[in-house]
Order: C-alpha cells, then sequence, then structure tokens
C-alpha cells in the first residue's frame, strides 16, 4: 500500500480540492495521512472525512510590516522540525500540497527526506507560500493555461481542478423543493462565499423587481447577511450558508452569478453552469480574481462584470445576455479539456509513486 501525506489549509480553497481527491486515492489504496495547523479549518475537514490528522505550528509570510513578523519565522521553524519528524516516522511515498503557508515547512520537510513533491496552484500566479515551495516540487498542478508562464517548464502540468464529485449527483426537483422554487421560470443562484458579498448583495436585491419578472433567484448571501424583508417574496430564496443541498441547488440553476475564486469557477466549469463573474477589486486583493475571470471569459466559459460598473442596471443586462446565449457557454465549457482534474492529478501522484 503507498502512503501520501496530504497538506494545506488557511483557507476552506486550501483544502477542498484536497478532499476532492480522497475517493480516488482510496479507490487506489493509498494510505492517507493529513498535516495541517493546530486549530485551522483543515483540521475540521478532514477529521469529518475520517483522515488521520497531525497538527503542526505555523507562521505567515508577509510582505508589509507586522509585529508578527518577529515571532512567526520561529513558528515555521518549529513547523519544520515537528514535519520533519512525521514524514521521517509515517516515510510517505509521495506528498501532495495544495497551498497556504502550512503547507511551507511540510513541503521543506518533504524535500529534506527526498519525498516526491506535488504542488497544486489554483491561481494565475503562485502566492507567496507556493513561490517558496515550487523549487521543491516534481511537479506543479496549474488550473489556468496562462498559469503555465509563471512556471518552470519541465514542472508545470495544466491539470484544472480536482472537483468533489458529489457536486455532480444533484437533483434539479430536490433543488427546487427546498428553496420552495417552482418549474415554472428559470433559476439564477448567486454564490458570495461563506462571508458573502455586501456589493453583489445589495445589487442584486435592488434589481429583484425586474429580475423577478422573468427568474427565479437563490441568493446564498453570506452569513449574517439575510434581509427579513426580503423572506416572503415569491421566486427569491435566501440562505446565508448552504453545504450539503449545494449539489442540488447547482442542479436547480439555471445560470450562476459568482465571484471568480479559482475553485468556485472550476465548479462551475465542471458543471456547465453559464456564469456572470463578478471578480474582487483589485482595491482589495492582489488581482488574482481578475486574473481568472479574464482567463474564463478568454476561453468562452464566462461572462465577466468588474465590480465597479456593477449597478442593477449592468447586473440585470448581463443575466439576460447569459441567459440568452447560454447554450455557447456551455459548448465552450463542454469542450473544455480542464473537465478531469481528479484524473489528471492522480496520474502525476501514481507516477511520483512509481506506479
Amino acid at each position: 500500500m503507498k502512503k501520501i501525506i496530504l497538506t494545506g489549509g488557511g483557507t476552506a480553497g486550501h483544502v477542498t480540492p484536497n478532499s476532492a481527491l480522497l475517493p480516488a486515492l482510496r479507490e487506489a489504496g493509498h494510505e492517507i495521512r493529513y498535516i495541517g495547523s493546530y486549530e485551522g479549518i483543515e483540521r475540521r475537514l478532514m477529521e469529518a472525512e475520517g483522515v488521520p490528522y497531525d497538527g503542526i505550528a505555523t507562521g505567515k509570510f508577509r510582505r508589509y510590516f507586522d509585529l508578527k513578523n518577529f515571532t512567526d519565522p520561529f513558528r515555521v521553524v518549529k513547523g519544520f522540525s515537528q514535519a520533519k519528524r512525521l514524514i521521517r516516522d509515517y516515510q510517505p511515498d509521495v506528498l501532495f500540497s495544495k497551498g497556504g503557508f502550512v503547507a511551507v515547512p511540510v513541503v521543506l520537510a518533504a524535500k529534506h527526506y527526498r519525498v516526491p513533491v506535488i504542488i497544486h496552484e489554483s491561481d494565475m500566479s503562485p502566492g507567496l507560500a507556493n513561490k517558496i515551495c515550487i523549487p521543491s516540487a516534481r511537479k506543479v498542478c496549474a488550473n489556468f493555461p496562462e498559469a503555465l508562464e509563471h512556471l518552470p517548464k519541465d514542472k508545470g502540468v495544466l491539470t484544472g481542478s480536482p472537483i468533489r464529485k458529489e457536486l455532480l449527483s444533484g437533483n434539479r426537483m430536490e433543488g427546487l423543493k427546498f428553496t420552495g422554487l417552482s418549474t415554472e421560470k428559470p433559476v439564477l443562484m448567486m454564490m458570495g462565499g461563506s462571508l458573502g458579498s455586501r456589493i453583489i448583495n445589495q445589487n442584486l436585491r435592488a434589481a429583484l423587481p425586474e429580475l423577478l419578472k422573468d427568474f427565479q433567484v437563490i441568493h446564498l448571501c453570506g452569513k449574517g447577511n439575510l434581509d427579513d424583508a426580503l423572506k416572503d417574496t415569491p421566486g427569491y430564496a435566501q440562505f446565508e450558508y448552504i453545504s450539503q443541498q449545494l449539489k442540488d441547488l447547482f442542479a436547480a440553476a439555471d445560470i450562476v452569478l459568482s465571484r471568480a475564486g479559482a475553485n468556485s469557477i472550476c465548479e462551475l466549469l465542471a458543471l456547465h453552469k453559464p456564469n456572470i463573474l463578478v471578480p474582487l477589486s483589485a482595491k482589495v486583493s492582489r488581482g488574482d480574481q481578475i486574473l481568472n475571470a479574464d482567463s474564463f471569459k478568454k476561453q468562452g466559459y464566462s461572462y465577466v462584470l468588474k465590480e465597479e460598473e456593477m449597478t442593477p442596471e449592468t447586473l440585470t443586462a448581463a443575466i439576460r445576455e447569459v441567459f440568452d446565449n447560454r447554450q455557447i457557454y456551455r459548448k465552450a465549457m463542454e469542450n473544455s479539456p480542464l473537465n478531469n482534474g481528479i484524473s489528471a492529478v492522480m496520474k502525476l501522484i501514481n507516477e511520483a509513486c512509481g506506479n
């Protein structure tokens, strides 16, 4: 039996692709362990999957001044020592890293013991943690063709993102039943992440009087963002966050309005859902969502509406345009080479194990 260590954490985006790989890894007979931070989201998600978990000390690498810059290097050194001990004791055949700062000491420890490392980079260009790790990697998986330009030519592989198989098994009628919507009008679903998106929430709600003439709306608005004044609005269903029923809501949706996080848009691609992307502004991010959205627009998978240009009117117009051209978007996504991320990543893992 081959042994694999998974690592990555800090946000759900650094964990969910690892979760998506678990069924394929188990089917292939891999013995799996996870190394993450002591109390990060990765611990809860992996323990829920029944994966043996080890926590280590972590520290963040910052490009800006912070008093923690003086203490975190010591935490990283401690984490490296802990990771070395775990890898020495476990003797894995391969390490798969999804990134985040917790992954840095684990990847470096794997290199110390000459364990093959496979890294997955979700965004167009590597973040700081993955930049540190890439020299230690055998292969680096990428979501976007443009991302290969930022990776060593002998390491970059276009794989797409591993997507949870359960998302592909949703039931449209169950989704409509859960939301209280009908089959009489098409359904728009808005996703803003677990914390929601204030600007998209505001514009979507302002556009409801016009949108509800022709559409029904499933609004995943984020924690604390429910609007009680709209709770009895016919054709409109709002939720803070959905987990278990998400596959059925995807199945019920004809088009999707979303931020442009790499994992989210790769799920839309795998599901062949026509979509409008509203990437985070460069004013509040490093601009990776803008690059992600532009790539999907270029490949014909998405319509992009800039946050700065969004009004109830421009949002309504974008929704109508995408719905009217939904078959064109679906065809482009169906023909995408990035639809089978699990198989592509598993091929690299098995090759690293000598299979």
